[in-house]
């Protein structure tokens, strides 16, 4: 038995984009997260960035209220693909969300949606329907 679980605290680094993947809406996105150390007295900050996919109605969500800079919790799970472009062989690596929950200070839109600032969705999808996504 094996546990494929990511937790990540960050900032939504560009605009959500959705499109309409045989009758599922799917929202992608990035999240920057940082780490800070100090290495030989310095102050050292290391920034990581990560693909996220999520499906159906936290796809909504994450469009309707999620947005650029934003503060964000997420948990789900890892996933690799690979697909073939201009000949050459891609590969991707993505966090499959699962459960979100906006962060930080309120926004315009996280006032409107206080109830909604937790989301739980049930993922349970075929991947390979991602492979031909036009972003």
């Amino acid at each position: 038995m094996g546990v494929n679980k990511v937790i990540l605290v960050g900032n939504v680094t560009s605009e959500i984009k959705t499109v309409d993947v045989s009758g599922s809406k799917v929202a992608k996105f990035s999240i920057a997260t940082n780490e800070t150390y100090k290495k030989d007295g310095e102050k050292v900050t290391n920034t990581e960035f990560h693909n996220c996919v999520a499906w159906k109605g936290l796809a909504g969500v994450l469009e309707q209220y999620v947005k650029k800079g934003q503060q964000v919790y997420i948990e789900g799970k890892l996933t690799h693909r690979k697909y073939e472009k201009d000949g050459q062989t891609k590969y991707f690596t993505e966090v499959v969300v699962s459960n979100l929950e906006m962060l930080g200070g309120r926004t315009e839109s996280s006032s409107q949606s206080e109830k909604k600032g937790s989301q739980q969705v049930d993922n349970n999808t075929d991947f390979e329907e991602t492979d031909n996504l036009p972003f």
